[in-house]
């Protein structure tokens, strides 16, 4: 390439050419850029990639580089760096692969157009070669999340379903991309490759800065392969392949964690999956799958409706229908009080409309399913008949009916207070079947406090149930404090870590924002039994900790060593795909929940008391804890 700039020392420099004011040469010299990089072996080619990188990040729409040929400068970059070790190693090169996968990636995720140029460029197939492994978790990271977007629009798909093994590939770092992670970087600081802590924390962090943004990267390279497969999903032909229980039966764990919230995960999969009927009956067919749909059914993130309609898909599924119902009557029971939650409109009608068909089919010997179930149905339609019967009472009535609550509540509020815990659930039952339907604030406080009676009478299903339904009464949605704190504590008692955590967490933001004096945090400080039971909650539902397990729980905490600097050396180019690291399949997720009698959620509840924390019983007692919400709202 000529030379720019007389300033400029070195002919061609990129930085250079993107100065020239001429528009027509500035091009010219852009397209002869990207053709001849690849070419060179000159020093220092990753500066103008890296440049290029941030270009793609801070304009992906511009639509110039497109035209001017970068996809298949990068994706001759990439088959460069496969093929040929001594260039990768030399100089800085070994950036230049991730770079390049990344700018592809980011050209590709708004715009159809791009993608299209992208295919019509070559980049599938450099990419897959990424993805298989052939350089390390890094690069599959930005590998799968460039396949990922140009799978998203309808005109690339098939080009990149015509490569077979993607689909297949990403099933498989989607299993075992955190063990990938904590195996290859996380566990052993001293031998972390430099260049991997240099993309991490870009050279601005040490050892703990690294660890943390590992936790985030291996979140995210789960969380895009999951994204990738949910692409081929929404296509029946592709669903054999990702319905396989070995598979299906992960993806309730797969949540993106705290550092990847948002991401929808391993749910929104399952709903793709049920969407269909060709998912719903493997979906059906796994008692531990449904289970984890209606704990997670009730929680109040922000994926929440997923699940809802993950279990009314099945409800509504005559093949699948007497499966699941007896697992998921329970929980969609506790949320039918409902109105809005995100875009979903009278969710709660919802529910009651679907239970009632149940019943119906149920009727005409298609379904069956178990007495108590049945008289759950049967109660929500009978609190749906009242609510229509108090709509025509004279208000005086109501009002009457309405205080008799009250006087019986604070009975209740009594019995709790002199230590009749069982009496002062019963009242609080009894104060809930006199108070009117659409009394919503006082319904709030009597579920709430029949929930902590509940937790003291060691019954967490039971709290879990009430707190439920205080929350899904209360406005806004999910945003009851005390009934957050109820149900984290009775999700610890049954070993739900990550449900116990999210309920810990928004309960100390409610906390923050709240105006009661038990519960408002002075100061800003949390309430050491907040703090305690978060603590505990992040331990047992950190990210890797089935893969520290497995791998002797060797944190990186230790000696950071010589990390930095290092020369690299043979052992580090062991590539993803020469680890035995997931293949074997068989420390599946959730075995424990594998048992298909249809009382397995309560008959394994007393050995779930026993193992619960002594000490975290204490914290029920303690402060506000046993205050009951006589004046809340």
């Amino acid at each position: 390439m000529d030379k720019v700039s007389s300033d400029c020392p070195y002919p061609g420099c990129f930085f250079c050419v993107m100065k020239e004011g001429n528009p027509s040469k500035r091009r010219a010299s852009i397209l002869k850029f990207f053709r001849e990089l690849p070419s060179q072996d000159d020093d220092g080619q990753v500066l103008p990639i890296s440049g290029l990188w941030n270009t793609a990040m801070a304009h992906p729409n511009d639509p110039e580089f497109i035209e001017l040929g970068i996809f298949e400068c990068m994706a001759a970059l990439i088959w460069k760096g496969l093929k040929n070790r001594r260039w990768l190693s030399h100089d800085q090169n070994i950036y230049i692969p991730y770079y390049a996968a990344h700018i592809i990636g980011s050209y590709t995720m708004n715009m159809e157009e791009f993608a299209a140029s992208a295919v019509h460029a070559g980049v599938i197939p450099p990419l897959v070669e990424l993805l298989r492994g052939r350089l390390t978790w890094v690069e599959q990271r930005v590998a799968v999340r460039a396949l990922g977007h140009l799978a998203t629009y309808a005109s690339t798909f098939p080009a990149v379903a015509s490569h077979g093994e993607i689909l297949e590939l990403s099933i498989q770092l989607a299993m075992s991309s955190l063990e990938i992670v904590y195996s290859h970087f996380y566990q052993y600081v001293d031998r972390r490759l430099s260049y991997h802590c240099d993309l991490l924390t870009r050279g601005m962090g040490g050892v703990e800065m690294e660890s943390r943004k590992a936790e985030e990267w291996a979140s995210q390279l789960q969380c895009w392969s999951l994204q990738l497969i949910n692409c081929f999903a929404f296509k029946p032909e592709f669903l054999p392949t990702i319905c396989k229980p070995e598979f299906l039966m992960k993806l309730p764990g797969m949540w993106g964690g705290l550092v990847n919230e948002n991401s929808p995960a391993g749910i929104g999969l399952l709903r793709t999956v049920c969407h269909h009927k060709l998912g719903r009956g493997p979906v059906a067919g796994c008692p531990s799958i449904v289970e984890s749909l209606c704990n997670i059914s009730r929680s109040s993130d922000d994926w929440q409706y997923m699940t809802i309609d993950c279990l009314l898909w099945l409800l509504q599924d005559p093949s699948t229908c007497h499966k699941v119902v007896d697992k998921a009557v329970p929980a969609l029971v506790d949320l039918a009080e409902i109105t809005t939650l995100g875009d979903h409109k009278k969710l709660g009608d919802s529910i009651v409309n679907v239970l009632e068909e149940c019943v119906q089919s149920q009727g005409t010997g298609r379904n069956s399913f178990s007495n108590r179930t049945k008289e759950l149905i049967e109660e929500l339609l009978s609190s749906r008949q009242r609510l229509k019967w108090e709509k025509n009472m004279p208000k005086e009535d109501l009002h009457i009916k309405q205080a008799a609550a009250l006087v019986v509540k604070l009975e209740g509020n009594s019995l709790f207070s002199s230590g009749n815990i069982s009496g002062a659930a019963s009242k609080y039952s009894e104060a809930l079947a006199l108070c009117p339907m659409r009394s919503k604030k006082e319904r709030v406080v009597l579920y709430s406090n029949r929930a902590q009676c509940h937790l003291l009478l060691q019954q967490p299903l039971a709290a879990i149930s009430d707190a439920t339904r205080a929350l899904c009464l209360h406005n806004p949605l999910n945003r009851h404090a005390k009934s957050l704190w109820r149900r984290a504590q009775a999700y610890d008692m049954l070993g739900f870590a990550k449900e116990s955590l999210l309920d810990a967490i928004l309960f100390i933001n409610e906390c923050s924002q709240s105006n009661d004096p038990d519960l408002s945090l002075r100061q800003n400080k949390v309430p050491d039994y907040a703090e305690r039971l978060v603590k505990k909650q992040m331990r047992a539902a950190w990210l890797f900790r089935e893969a520290a397990i497995k791998h002797g729980g060797v944190h990186c905490e230790g000696d950071a060593g010589d990390i930095y600097g290092r020369e690299t050396d043979d052992s580090e180019w062991e590539t993803a795909s020469e680890s035995d690291i997931g293949n074997d399949g068989r420390d599946e997720m959730g075995n424990d929940d594998d048992d298909d009698d249809d009382d397995s959620e309560w008959k394994n509840d007393d050995e779930r008391k026993e193992k619960y924390d002594k000490s975290s019983i204490k914290d029920l007692k303690h402060g506000y804890n046993v205050q009951l919400a006589d004046d809340e709202p």
